[in-house]
This record gives structure tokens, sequence and C-alpha cells, in this order.
């Protein structure tokens, strides 16, 4: 029998590669299209084994689905960086790769991400998600989210709605 372990936790160091894999993989798969190649190719190449590494050492708060010992999805999330509104944590980025969607793994992070905010005190939070992105709408939506504000989000010359979904 072949065994395979499926574990999600928190970052280690040695993660930031893969966190950096799951990143490039999963923005080019749900931006595609959506924001526009110049500015996508930028934001991915901003967020490379260096910056994860630093996110890691830091101490931010970064969870990652671990399959047999390689990365297939990540969290990060913390306090609401939009004071304005009265949500006190936000799950800043959830991905997954793409191989790795539509198996409930989204989910699971999602829950730990919720659970762990809630244990910091963040009982209410918010996910911010392009509009244009409609899976990620959909999976905050089955989640329980309730859309409570929309902005916009500049990529180089163009302009995206974003959303704002609530948990309480």
């Amino acid at each position: 029998m072949i065994e395979a372990v499926i574990t999600i936790r928190n970052a280690r160091e040695g993660d930031a590669q893969g966190i950096a894999d799951v990143h490039d993989a999963a923005w080019r798969d749900a931006y595609r299209g959506i924001i526009p190649g110049r500015e996508l190719e930028r934001m991915i190449a901003r967020r490379g084994p260096r910056w994860w590494h630093s996110a890691i050492v830091r101490g931010s708060r970064l969870l990652v689905l671990d399959f047999d010992e390689t990365i297939c999805g990540y969290a990060s999330y913390g306090r609401n960086r939009v004071p304005s509104l009265r949500y006190g944590g936000e799950v800043f980025e959830l991905y997954i790769a793409p191989e790795f969607q539509g198996l409930g793994f989204g989910k699971r992070l999602f829950e730990l991400a919720r659970k762990d905010l809630g244990e910091h005190g963040y009982t209410s939070f918010l996910v911010w998600a392009l509009a244009d992105n409609e899976k990620a709408v959909q999976f905050y939506t089955r989640l329980g989210g309730k859309n409570v504000r929309q902005a916009n989000e500049r990529f180089g010359s163009e302009t995206r709605v974003r959303l704002a979904f609530a948990f309480e």
C-alpha cells in the first residue's frame, strides 16, 4: 500500500520555495485575462522565495497545505488592513495549486485560518477578491461571506473592482 500524508500546518523556513511555486501557478490560473499580463508578471515576480522566507521569519500568520512534503496551498491572515471597516481580522490570501483545487482543501485551509483568527481575538474578518475572479467569489459566497464593500484597484492603466466578503 502507498500512503500519502496531507497536513495543514504553520509555514516553516524551508517552505518558501514551495509557497512561491503555488503563488506563481495559482495566480496565473486565477488572474490570467483579469489582471493585465505585464502587471500580473510583475506581481508574481515580487513574491519569490526570498519574499516568502522573509514573511515566515517575521512570524506572519501563514498556513500551508502539505501533500506528502510538497506545498500545494497556503493561507496568510492577520489583523484587518482597513481600519475603517469594523472587522478585526483579514484573510489576506488563500491559494491552492490548480491541480489540487476542487477537492475541499481550500475550505479546510479557510476554516483553520478562521479558527486561528478567532483564537487571536478576531471573531469577525474580511476577505477581498477581484469581482472578475468568479471562482473566488463563488468560493467565499458558499462559505457564507457577505459582500460588504467594493473598491477599485489599479493594475497599470486599468482598474478592476474588488469585493470585500465579511465573516462573523
